[in-house]
């Protein structure tokens, strides 16, 4: 099926990883005929996930930017409207964890740098792109939830509770934009073998190999393609749903 991505530019966050979701999103929509604007903290990650959507075929600019940061997300849209005139698809897919604790235990600087990270981020990023998308009443953002914001994360609060913000955010927010032409979704992936869980304990690490191995981690392919669907018009009558994409019920 032609999704009709041919000639559209796509913005994707947190595509630095070489074996994240975010280069899975990138290389999925360059094979689609999609321009790309690749953004990572790690600017040399993100240039590495660029180089291999240019050579699909696709235009593709590596930006960094510090999603928590409302200034630097503010000049990395700007650099990226230089480049290519106009943004089509935003993908806020940025995020991560502090290590699991409990509740109680856990400091209140890691509150804030799960919630910026994975609420803040997805709203700076929004907010720099959707004036041009309102301007031209046309638009797909695609935001990358978690399982975790729906069934909860033990020793993972707020991390869990910024995932969960992400599903009502999206929710609200489509009902906001969708008179402007703009189509707003997210997905929930589920455990998936990838840097996420770098800091995390041993036993998490091993888990995340194990269901790789079997076959039952979600994949960055898996989540590049759903992205693919709702970035395109054949997802048209989608409007403010979070998809799960976890290969579990």
């Amino acid at each position: 099926m032609d999704l009709g991505l041919k000639g559209k530019v796509a913005l994707v966050t947190g595509a630095g990883s070489q074996v994240g979701f975010g280069k899975g999103i990138v290389l999925t929509l360059a094979k689609e005929g999609c321009d790309i604007i690749a953004v990572d903290i790690d600017l040399e990650g993100a240039e590495q996930t660029a180089a291999e959507a240019r050579a699909l075929g696709s235009k593709a600019l590596a930006l960094k930017a510090d999603v928590t940061s409302r200034t630097e997300v503010d000049d990395m849209v700007k650099m990226a409207l230089k480049q290519f005139n106009r943004i089509d698809i935003l993908v806020n897919n940025a995020g991560g964890a502090t290590p699991p604790s409990p509740f109680l235990e856990k400091p209140e600087t890691n509150w804030d740098k799960d919630i910026n990270l994975n609420l803040r981020g997805v709203m700076y990023c929004t907010k720099a792109v959707l004036p041009q998308m309102v301007s031209r009443r046309s638009g797909k953002i695609v935001n990358i939830s978690s399982v975790g914001g729906i069934d909860g994360v033990p020793t993972g609060t707020a991390y869990g509770a910024a995932k969960a913000a992400v599903i009502n955010f999206t929710m609200s927010l489509a009902r906001e934009v969708v008179e402007s032409g703009i189509n707003v979704n997210c997905i929930a992936p589920g455990l998936g073998n990838t840097q996420f869980y770098d800091n995390f304990p041993a036993e998490m690490v091993e888990l995340s190999k194990r269901m790789a191995a079997e076959g039952k981690a979600t994949t960055p392919q898996d989540i590049g393609n759903v992205v693919a669907f709702l970035a395109s018009d054949v997802s048209i009558r989608i409007l403010g749903q979070c998809l799960r994409v976890s290969g579990t019920l």
